[in-house]
């Protein structure tokens, strides 16, 4: 083997052996993990998320209402 071969060879082995099954574990554990979904307990905070955000929704629109009432210009800048 020319010298070129032979200087290649060690880092091909370190990045066969170390990189690429470190690569390969961390990629299918992200892989898993998405596969997954959400557990119970995030389901749950994203339904509760969702019910303060429509409740935040229905008031803003009350205080718009009743701005619009009072204060007739008020979205004007």
């Amino acid at each position: 083997m020319s010298e070129l071969a032979w200087a290649l060879v060690g880092p091909l082995k370190i990045f066969l052996l170390l990189v690429v099954p470190i690569w390969l574990v961390l990629h299918y554990r992200a892989k898993r993990r998405l596969d997954d979904g959400l557990g119970d307990s995030a389901r749950l905070r994203l339904e509760q998320t969702l019910s303060q955000t429509e409740q935040l929704t229905e008031r803003v629109a009350t205080l718009e209402r009743l701005l619009d009432q009072e204060v007739p210009g008020w979205r004007q800048p």
